[in-house]
């Protein structure tokens, strides 16, 4: 799939994509060719055919095999899969990571670089835009040869006008178009959804819940979001605003929530509130991370057990509210928080059987995500793969 950007009539990337696409349809036609045999049925030089395949080679879309022909050394071609490149991006609170993928599926690279995401919308594009250029560069593929794109961000996204909603925990990027921003400098068509849908997508396709139609992937991290799958679909609402569970009200009179109410889910797991909570005599000092918490849990530092076992606690019963309202096969917990493994997930499956229906917990596995920290550059993969096909 191709924007109006990108096959400009008469430009060099429009040539190329056209010539491109008259070799796969010749191999798509004959099956396996020489490269003499697809210059003679294309009727391009023997040069630009060598160009092309060596192009598509690299990128996985055929293989080359030496053969003869005529008693003379030649080279095969098979078409292997369908052509392109798929390009995902992954915005955090700290860091942006840039892949290219194939139209299986599988990265083929990937960048990463930390940066203050949150501070600057824009900024953080450009960053994103630059990783992307620098990966295609050193593919040797140009933007005619990309299939699909798509972005995650930790916050809700409107289906329809692409806006980062007000709730995110990236308060600037609030009423931000990402998509549109990113089309404009990359010129391609980039999809844009909420990281906990995409890290749920990838999840099911092919993480822990593979096989699965009805999951929750809880997502906790700066906020906490969740990505519900029902009947084998994301369910995002009526704009974008489904899953974003961290904003549960647990305590009436309990700290004033970024969205404005008291006592919301996030303010008790949501990681600046764990590490407001850290003991000023204690291994792990302020201006610690969260995996410094959790590290020090796993140590058995009680302070920080007990921060991670309470978080666990109230997650708990945030989740149990969704369980009984959507009744899952299994619950995903991901993000940083995920790393405290049974630390985390012990008191939250009592809290959860207190406030759960029996019934909803009968079948119900609870487990870690297995993709970690790369779930939602995955998710972002997928969602560029579905909007190709």
């Amino acid at each position: 799939m191709t924007t109006d950007a990108q096959v400009t009539p008469g430009s060099q990337a429009a040539l190329r994509q056209a010539n491109r696409e008259r070799v796969i349809a010749a191999l798509r036609r004959s099956g396996t060719l020489t490269q003499a045999e697809i210059a003679r049925a294309t009727g391009l030089s023997a040069a630009s055919v060598s160009n092309i395949v060596r192009d598509l080679r690299s990128m996985g879309t055929v293989s080359v095999r030496e053969t003869s022909s005529n008693g003379r050394r030649a080279r095969a071609v098979s078409l292997l899969r369908p052509p392109g490149v798929l390009v995902a991006v992954d915005f955090t609170h700290s860091r942006v990571t840039a892949a290219l993928g194939d139209t299986q599926g599988r990265v083929l690279q990937e960048e990463s670089i930390a940066y203050d995401v949150a501070e600057d919308p824009v900024r953080g594009v450009r960053r994103a835009v630059w990783l992307t250029e620098t990966l295609l560069t050193q593919a040797r593929v140009d933007r005619s040869m990309v299939s699909g794109a798509a972005a995650s961000v930790p916050g809700p996204v409107d289906p329809v006008s692409g806006l980062v909603g007000d709730i995110t925990c990236m308060p600037h990027w609030a009423g931000f178009n990402p998509g549109a921003e990113l089309r404009e400098r990359l010129g391609l068509t980039v999809q844009v959804d909420n990281d906990a849908n995409l890290c749920a997508l990838a999840e099911v396709a092919e993480g822990a819940a593979r096989g699965l139609e009805h999951v929750v992937y809880v997502n906790v991290s700066q906020g906490v979001g969740a990505g519900v799958v029902i009947g084998g679909r994301l369910f995002r609402g009526a704009n974008g605003n489904a899953g974003e569970i961290g904003h549960i009200g647990l305590d009436e009179r309990g700290p004033v929530c970024r969205c404005g109410n008291r006592g919301c889910l996030e303010t008790l797991v949501g990681a600046p509130y764990l590490l407001d909570m850290l003991p000023q005599q204690g291994r792990v000092g302020h201006g610690a991370a969260l995996l410094d918490l959790i590290e020090a849990a796993r140590q058995g530092d009680p302070g920080c057990r007990r921060i991670i076992a309470e978080a666990g606690a109230a997650l708990g019963r945030g989740v149990a509210i969704v369980v009984n309202m959507f009744n899952p096969q299994m619950v995903i917990v991901g993000g940083e928080i995920a790393e405290a493994g049974e630390l985390l997930l012990d008191p939250m499956r009592r809290a959860m059987e207190l406030g759960a229906l029996g019934n909803a917990l009968a079948e119900l596995r609870l487990v870690p995500g297995e993709l970690g920290r790369r779930a939602a550059l995955r998710g972002a993969l997928r969602s560029a793969l579905a909007s190709t096909f």
